[in-house]
């Protein structure tokens, strides 16, 4: 029994040095090097330099100058990536249904004038509850507002939101999307 013990544990010890230390330590040195950027989040700064956000992580704009989000589902706090899960909450369900009414009426309050209809990424949640992009339909339902609000020409704000439109993913999968806090960095910038 003693003669198993004995590369048993030489074995575990080996393997918990190399997957648990060594080839973290690697990666972790290789992702560092080659992509500094992405493996410390993705962070965005403003324009003083302060860390507002990551790309990869939704935020909740609610100030009409401001693009708005797509909702999240997660609680107790919006975008809370602890919480990260649908709400699984069916299509029957009341609980949606006021939700999405209640969103519906929150874009058509802060832009009463607006006759389009909503598009669905702004009255529904992401599967995560994290998803930091909008479609270029939501984008655009937005212009008008954004650009009333901050008094800027529409086309400098669909300027903007041309130049933050992210295209499908190796112009193949999903459909080109707006990355919210990047386009809202921007429009501050724009503006000040």
């Amino acid at each position: 029994m003693s003669t198993y013990l004995k590369p048993a544990a030489m074995m575990l010890l080996l393997f918990t040095l190399l997957t648990g230390a060594i080839y973290p330590a690697v990666v972790t040195a290789v992702a560092q090097l080659i992509f500094p950027h992405q493996a410390n989040g993705s962070l965005l700064t403003d324009k003083t330099g302060q860390t507002v956000g990551s790309a990869l992580i939704g935020q909740t704009f609610s100030a009409p100058k401001y693009f708005w989000s797509r909702p999240s589902a997660t609680s107790p706090y919006s975008y809370n990536a602890s919480a990260s899960s649908g709400s699984n909450l069916g299509p029957t369900n009341p609980a949606l249904t006021d939700a999405v009414a209640a969103r519906i009426q929150a874009l058509k309050d802060a832009d009463p004038d607006n006759k389009a209809p909503v598009p669905v990424d702004l009255i529904t949640a992401s599967g995560s509850g994290l998803d930091p992009h909008i479609s270029l339909a939501a984008a655009e339902y937005q212009v008008k507002r954004v650009a009333t609000v901050r008094h800027i020409d529409e086309s400098k704000v669909r300027a903007l939101v041309a130049e933050f439109t992210e295209g499908r993913q190796w112009a193949l999968f999903g459909e080109p999307t707006v990355n919210v806090l990047k386009l809202n960095l921007a429009l501050d910038n724009l503006t000040v």
